[in-house]
């Protein structure tokens, strides 16, 4: 039994999230919370409910249901994501931090949060053109990225904190 998760041999659906990939379908490497399994457990619970609060949505989508089988994760991480990514007085505003996160996403290869993020990122006004500006983005730093490492240039010491700046 996983932390509050009621015993059973197979999980609704046995795991496998609807979206094809090449001819295939993403499995979960753990259960999906349902609704009925959420009211079940006072501190998932909770943390869905502040999800649905603080987006003023009644969707929780399929991250916080899977790490719902760890609710100590799910509180820490829902608390951070929230904290980070609320706006703050002189820090960037909700669209910059969705860009952000896409472009970290897909430096990190991580599809699902590409897919999440971007959908963020669009529900917070970004456009198609900025969409493609921030591809282009990433796509050019990954290519100089690969090409400083791989050429190992060093630093200029006036990028360094304290160093001499360039003239």
């Amino acid at each position: 039994m996983l932390a509050g998760r009621p015993d059973r041999s197979v999980p609704p659906a046995a795991g496998i999230i609807g979206t094809p990939r090449r001819g295939a379908l993403l499995m979960t490497t753990v259960p999906l919370w349902t609704d009925a399994e959420v009211e079940r457990d006072p501190r998932v619970r909770a943390v869905f409910d502040d999800i649905r609060a603080t987006r003023g949505s009644p969707f929780v989508n399929n991250f916080w249901r899977g790490l719902a089988n760890q609710p100590a994760l799910l509180e820490r991480s829902w608390a951070a994501l929230k904290e980070v990514m609320s706006a703050r007085e002189g820090g960037l505003d909700p669209l910059t931090k969705e860009l952000v996160y896409v472009a970290v996403s897909i430096a990190n290869g991580c599809s699902y949060c590409i897919h999440s993020h971007t959908a963020a990122a669009r529900a917070k006004g970004m456009t198609a053109g900025q969409h493609a500006d921030l591809l282009a983005v990433v796509a050019m730093a990954s290519q100089t990225n690969a090409l400083a490492n791989a050429l190992q240039i060093p630093v200029d010491p006036g990028f360094l904190v304290g160093g001499e700046r360039a003239g």
